[in-house]
């Protein structure tokens, strides 16, 4: 029996090995689907309603019609618990396309009915990571221009991300005409003089559910947030810098390419975030104290 072997797949829970889609599927052909990634703390989903509201918002984005998101909740539950992840830390993946049709560029007509898919696996804690921090590269965004759309078109992301692991590093940070986009798979955030920068909402990054959480935890804490565009030439310029999402949580970055940031060890506002996001997820959610102070 496979690891975490049972799926959802079009109404159906049943074994993964069991699970066959259409080579006529438009998400085969096109990548012409959209998904969404939800974390839990032993049992408990962070953030759910947050994600959900997102994976309505890419649907609507490609114009796929699918009417059943008020189920997804009870779909990932079941997930979780059938795949005995109860009391660990996983993640439920969910995936939608367009369906099945014939090849063709134009959107099928009539109401084709929609791929849908979730599996649930493990997602554990970068804790090394998080606690001395990582290092990035820097890339050109070379990805389309709909980022904030979670589209599985995802060739560009895993294109750089690979070159990136390449290099020995965990994330790439991406630049675009300029100025600093995100990361790969993560939102970045930097800080100077106490302040949080990050690049504002758009179609040029997508809106981060831990992203939305950090701006949140800084306006808690009286940390002052600026969302504009980070040229490019002024890395250096910044004490911190720290990226954030459903699997790396908040990380520091410690280094940039080949340049240390700062002294090279975690800044004091990226450590009071984490310790707020601990507090409210693994202590709260999990029931569980993690440490990152030696």
């Amino acid at each position: 029996m496979l690891q975490h072997s049972t799926i959802y797949l079009n109404g159906q829970f049943m074994g993964r090995d069991k699970a066959m889609v259409s080579p006529e599927d438009r998400g085969f052909y096109f990548a012409d689907g959209v998904y969404e990634v939800v974390k839990y703390y032993k049992g408990k989903p962070f953030c759910f309603e947050e994600h959900l509201n997102r994976f309505k918002d890419s649907l609507s984005g490609v114009k796929i019609r699918f009417e059943n998101t008020a189920k997804l909740r009870d779909v990932c539950d079941a997930l979780i618990k059938a795949n005995s992840l109860s009391n660990k830390y996983a993640g439920v993946y969910i995936q939608v396309t367009r369906g099945v049709a014939s090849r063709t560029h134009r959107f099928p007509e009539g109401n084709i009915e929609p791929t849908v898919f979730a599996r649930a696996f493990t997602m554990p804690t970068y804790l090394n990571e998080m606690r001395d921090g990582i290092r990035l590269v820097t890339h050109e965004d070379i990805r389309w221009q709909w980022c904030n759309i979670k589209s599985i078109a995802l060739l560009p992301n895993t294109i750089i991300f690979e070159e990136a692991a390449t290099q020995g590093a965990f994330e790439c940070m991406l630049i675009r005409n300029g100025y600093i986009t995100e990361a790969t798979h993560s939102n970045i955030m930097a800080v100077k003089n106490g302040t949080v920068y990050t690049h504002p909402e758009s179609n040029l990054i997508l809106s981060g559910i831990t992203r939305l959480m950090v701006l949140q935890l800084c306006n808690k804490l009286n940390i002052p947030v600026v969302e504009e565009p980070i040229n490019a030439t002024k890395i250096g310029d910044y004490d911190e810098w720290f990226v954030c999402g459903t699997g790396s949580e908040i990380v520091p970055v410690i280094k940039i390419d080949d340049t240390p940031v700062a002294n090279a060890k975690p800044g004091p506002v990226t450590r009071l975030l984490q310790h707020e996001f601990l507090r409210i997820t693994y202590e709260e959610l999990a029931g569980e104290k993690i440490v990152l102070d030696a």
